[in-house]
């Protein structure tokens, strides 16, 4: 039986002191506080000099964030997901996509986990805990530039060390709504504060605005206005189409590198099928498969199931598949690992997201 028997169904969507000693006392707290405040949140300053002798001041991480940003994909894995799922002209997803959500938060572990930030904890007895249930901490506390990422990082290393699905949950900062019926987790939803967290999909919507890919638009809903993002740059979206057609259709899987899968980043394959995976968890999936026939589509849903099963798993399972689909893709995956075998627990994050959506819905 396959790994996602039991947990994802096919996708199909379209988604007392006196008052003296009190004051001494609270002032210096105030003053301690603030001396704190100011030593961990002011960033660092350098200076060069510049042609007229002038000291020009700069903040180092404005740098570093640029050379990272050089290096990475234009679109992250939350993006490709989302975008994915956002309808072309209209510029919202469906109401009725309870998968989404959670689904983009793996994929903030997942792509921190791709970016060197975090890894599994080194520890020869986590191998007797589920994938999921295995505990993650930050290797590299530098900035991606991206902010979503940026908040989760600074989250995980501020906070005690928790399992990879422990932290989905702790993200979504609705851990305790899929306990509830539909009816009232939605409820609960609308009334929930907007930690930065916790407003994922429209915070994303907004970065692909910046990014040029989503323009903005206010539609009226009933009584309310909304904003809404059609899908402006429909290039990048049809880019995104191509790549799942390409991984779930094509016999001999060959990526061709463009600014959203630039030719020398890593683990361009396995990257890729995190993301089809993701997309497929997230009910988003069959948007990327709707020219293909009826019976290619299911091929693909087969497809997709397969890897899932095989990329769910530590060491992946990376087995050729009985349908001839992406013969090539054990040997070119093991050529990636075999070039980042010190990435090894990083990628242990990866599959046990992966993990994770396998089982996604029983979790809501």
């Amino acid at each position: 039986m396959s790994a996602t028997a039991g947990g994802l169904t096919r996708r199909r969507g379209g988604g007392g002191a006196p008052a003296g000693d009190g004051e001494t006392s609270n002032g210096a707290s105030r003053t301690n506080s603030t001396n704190n405040f100011n030593k961990d949140s002011a960033p660092e300053t350098s200076y060069e000099s510049g042609e007229n002798g002038h000291k020009i001041a700069f903040d180092p991480r404005d740098i570093s964030e640029s050379a990272e940003r050089s290096k990475q994909p234009k679109l992250t894995l939350m993006e490709e997901v989302l975008l994915l799922g956002l309808k072309d002209k209209q510029g919202y997803l469906s109401f009725w996509n309870d998968n989404i959500s959670y689904a983009l938060r793996g994929c903030i572990v997942i792509e921190l986990a791709f970016r060197g930030r975090i890894s599994m904890q080194k520890d020869a007895s986590r191998r007797r805990f589920p994938l999921a249930d295995r505990v993650i901490e930050v290797i590299d506390e530098t900035l991606t530039g991206e902010v979503l990422l940026d908040e989760a990082l600074k989250m995980m290393k501020q906070s005690e060390k928790m399992s990879v699905s422990s932290w989905i949950d702790l993200m979504s900062g609705k851990a305790l709504l899929p306990l509830l019926p539909w009816i009232a987790r939605r409820a609960v939803e609308f009334a929930l504060p907007e930690h930065p967290l916790t407003t994922v999909r429209e915070r994303l919507a907004k970065g692909l605005v910046d990014k040029g890919i989503l323009r903005t638009e206010k539609r009226n809903f009933l009584l309310f206005d909304m904003a809404t993002h059609p899908v402006a740059d429909g290039g990048a979206k049809e880019e995104i189409r191509r790549r799942v057609r390409n991984v779930l259709t094509q016999r001999t899987v060959v990526l061709p590198a463009s600014q959203f899968l630039p030719e020398n980043l890593e683990f361009r394959y396995v990257r890729t099928i995190a993301m089809v995976c993701a997309a497929y968890a997230a009910n988003v999936l069959e948007n990327a498969l709707s020219t293909l026939g009826h019976e290619a589509r299911e091929r693909a849903f087969a497809q997709t199931d397969e890897l899932l099963a095989d990329y769910s798993q530590w060491p992946f399972g990376k087995k050729a598949t009985g349908n001839g689909i992406g013969a090539n893709l054990p040997q070119v995956i093991a050529e990636e690992l075999s070039n980042g075998k010190d990435k090894e627990l990083q990628l242990e994050v990866v599959a046990a997201c992966l993990s994770v959506f396998t089982r996604l819905d029983s979790l809501l």
